[in-house]
């Protein structure tokens, strides 16, 4: 239902009423600028086509209400391309819950738990595959009812039944080892995940959070699961009634993310983005860039959280993804999806494409900055993610150079905005600053490096 002009969306997302320090939501529903379900549907034709075009800038503009949120979201991160027509959507989507249904199923034949109602926070397995078989481990995964009662405090925890036996054996198979491994971990994120919110006092909720996040560890054979997914995750089982359709939707999320994840012995992906982030700086304002390094910041790890989890902490959830929708709208780019490969080889390509030229009206606005400086053709574009970092560390650029005389105090500037960022005002200045930084690197180009 549409609402009054100006109504924030709090109402959307409701918080605890303990949790008083909490931030408010800025994000504001306004007729005229936020994309209504009115708007939403006149840019469909009678075939279901959607001009994305007409969309991408309004979302930028005032976000998506909340009631079309969940639907707009699937199209702006590519789980269907904008030229497909309803009836391929629908062949897709049933596709799709077939597919995630029977992941679920494989995943509930090596561990029962899954798909129970239930999740784990203690250890199941050794590295090398022997079961765990303490009092904690019996309690979560004993899926008999009959017998969940029984406390492992009064001395009987030897009456808890195995899992059909499938959790006593010895397991063999590496995969599945690190799979099972990284359950209780998928668990102990899963209880600290946006815990402010109303939606996770119910264990339905948490369950689903932990069985999507379980499966999708083991979809993803490169990268499993690592924390801070389940921060991304979080809003699709908030947003989608279907959980495959959560499912896909955060598989899609993770296409974009996933590289930031992606872990070896001597770094972690998101370092990528943070050495980005370092050149951007470095060209927009060098002073703050030698501030840094001289208080040996020059790594910009204390920008870690930020880029991972997409200013899940420095916003309020109604705000994080208002930001999100923003972001995506900005740097919406159709060709990206028909060229990407699933990790576990299952190609996916251009579903419900008709493989015609894309015009440049349907690229996001940073996208088209990109295009028109011809930067995109030499270098991937950068994501918009590390301008917003860049735009807040350039707003505190005084404070940063007068006050911090340590890291701690980098930190400690930097976690005063939680709270205090306003979504639509930083996406402007990341866009400002991505405007300035690709002059001045081609200036820069032009003078041989020198400024």
């Amino acid at each position: 239902m549409w609402r009054d002009n100006g109504t924030p969306t709090d109402s959307y997302y409701l918080v605890r009423p303990e949790c008083t320090d909490v931030p408010k939501t800025k994000f504001k529903i306004k007729a005229g600028k936020t994309l209504s379900v009115r708007k939403w549907q006149a840019a469909f034709s009678p075939e279901g086509q959607l001009d994305i075009g007409r969309t991408l800038g309004r979302i930028y503009r005032g976000g998506i209400h909340p009631d079309i949120r969940a639907e707009v979201w699937e199209f702006l991160l590519g789980c269907y391309d904008p030229g497909s027509t309803c009836d391929e959507r629908d062949q897709i989507r049933q596709r799709r819950r077939s597919m995630y249904s029977v992941l679920k199923e494989e995943c509930k034949q090596m561990f029962q738990v899954v798909g129970s109602g239930r999740f784990i926070t203690a250890p199941i397995i050794t590295e090398d595959g022997d079961p765990i078989q303490d009092p904690i481990v019996l309690l979560e995964t004993n899926t008999d009812n009959g017998v969940a009662s029984v406390s492992p405090e009064n001395g009987n925890a030897k009456k808890y039944k195995s899992l059909s036996g499938n959790s006593m054996v010895k397991e063999e198979d590496k995969r599945i080892i690190q799979w099972k491994l990284t359950l209780h971990q998928i668990g102990l994120d899963v209880v600290r995940t946006d815990r402010t919110l109303v939606f996770y006092e119910k264990q339905e909720n948490l369950s689903k959070l932990w069985d999507i996040l379980s499966v999708y560890a083991w979809f993803d054979r490169d990268i499993g699961y690592c924390q801070g997914m389940s921060d991304l995750c979080s809003p699709m089982i908030m947003l989608f009634e279907d959980e495959a359709d959560a499912f896909w939707c955060f598989e899609r999320l993770m296409r974009k993310m996933r590289a930031n994840f992606r872990c070896t012995e001597r770094s972690v992906g998101v370092e990528t983005q943070l050495s980005s982030l370092a050149a951007v700086i470095q060209v927009i304002d060098p002073k703050l860039h030698q501030h840094l390094e001289t208080l040996g910041g020059g790594d910009y790890l204390f920008a870690f959280r930020m880029l991972m989890v997409l200013f899940r902490r420095e916003f309020s959830f109604g705000d994080s993804l208002y930001l999100w929708e923003m972001m995506w709208a900005l740097e919406y780019d159709p060709e990206l999806f028909s060229v990407y490969e699933d990790p576990d080889s299952v190609a996916e390509k251009a579903e419900g494409s008709k493989g015609k030229a894309k015009s440049s009206k349907q690229f996001g606005k940073y996208e088209r900055e990109y295009i028109k400086s011809g930067a995109r053709s030499a270098d991937a574009p950068l994501p918009i993610s590390v301008f917003l970092v860049a735009s807040v560390l350039k707003e505190r650029s005084p404070k940063l150079l007068s006050e911090a005389r340590g890291l701690d105090d980098v930190v400690k500037i930097l976690n005063d905005i939680t709270g205090n960022l306003d979504a639509r005002k930083a996406c402007i200045g990341a866009m400002k600053l991505h405007k300035k930084y690709l002059k001045k690197k081609t200036l820069l180009a032009k003078n041989g490096g020198v400024a």
